[in-house]
């Protein structure tokens, strides 16, 4: 069992910067795959990051490549979203989750456990 809490959420200006954090419990961080989605108001939870469990491989959603980066460490058992030049259509809620497994996945059912959401707000 995995509990997730992020943090960093807000709001910042278009072209601002904000860094989340998720934070999760247990003895066992290093043996999940992490990531990060979003959900905007009144679409679908969409895929945004993936970090496998050394952190050797990333993969992003093409709407976050080159503005986003994805980052853990193990010993702080925290996963990190990092964003950058951030744009109105970043406006979402963004969860971490836990996949306990080795691969890297872009779908929701490919992760077992989910943190809370953290709003993040961009104004123009």
């Amino acid at each position: 069992q995995v509990q997730l809490v992020e943090s960093g959420g807000g709001l910042v200006q278009a072209g601002g910067s904000l860094r989340l954090s998720c934070a999760a419990s247990g003895r066992t961080f290093s043996s999940y795959v992490m990531g990060w989605f979003r959900q905007a108001p009144g679409k679908n939870r969409e895929f945004v990051a993936a970090i496998n469990r050394s952190g050797g491989s990333i993969y992003y959603a093409d709407s976050v490549k080159g503005r986003f980066t994805i980052a853990r460490d193990n010993a702080k058992n925290t996963v990190y979203l990092q964003m950058n030049s951030l744009k109105p259509e970043d406006t979402a809620v963004y969860y971490c989750a836990a996949g306990a497994h080795y691969y890297l996945t872009t779908t929701e059912d490919g992760y077992d456990y989910w943190g809370q959401g953290t709003q993040v707000t961009v104004s123009s």
